[in-house]
């Protein structure tokens, strides 16, 4: 049975290219399309060049319904928030309830939240000096980063590392496990 996913990203688009690959071996898996809502966004040329469909909308869209609506239509099985960086509203919680994924780049509950991402949470980590940081997969819901949590992963930290030390870290993390626990969570919807 097809499962059919949706990617949401504001920024270059390096975790869309991971799900893609990874999902190039499971034609039971179909990538639907790219939403960004960065004009600019580096996913956009990315998109093109794996033959994704790319779709740029407005805060507009995203927030009258209309986007909801054409997402609806397409009958996705779950939403992948790719390093998206806009909140979810409660009218597409409802829609889709526990169909809501994201990836953050911090052992949630730490480093979460409002304007906490990339960059910021790296150095946030960084300034704390903290011994260990990590991802955290989870839903989503009203709140950011508030939803349950599906999965997390730990990586260690030198005193020595820089910022990009930490964010090469992380992101080695999110390109190892994203796909396979988007992979393992849409196993468990086919039974």
């Amino acid at each position: 049975m097809e499962k059919r996913i949706i990617l949401f990203a504001s920024g270059n688009g390096s975790n869309v290219e991971n799900i893609d690959q990874y999902f190039q071996q499971y034609p039971e898996i179909s990538l639907l399309g790219v939403f960004t809502n960065n004009p600019n966004a580096g996913v956009i040329n990315r998109a093109k060049r794996l033959n994704l469909p790319i779709k740029v909308f407005d805060k507009t869209a995203f927030t009258n319904g209309d986007l909801l609506h054409q997402i609806k239509s397409l009958n996705p099985d779950l939403l992948i928030l790719a390093g998206f960086l806009w909140k979810i509203g409660a009218d597409w919680i409802r829609v889709f309830p526990n169909k809501i994924i994201n990836i953050h780049p911090a052992l949630l509950p730490k480093y979460g939240g409002k304007g906490m991402y990339g960059e910021h949470v790296h150095r946030a980590v960084k300034e704390n000096k903290e011994k260990e940081t990590g991802i955290t997969i989870h839903f989503v819901n009203e709140a950011y980063d508030e939803g349950a949590i599906i999965f997390q992963e730990k990586v260690k930290l030198q005193a020595q590392d820089q910022v990009e030390d930490i964010a090469a870290k992380v992101h080695q993390l999110e390109y190892k496990f994203f796909p396979k626990i988007v992979h393992t969570l849409l196993k468990k919807e086919i039974k």
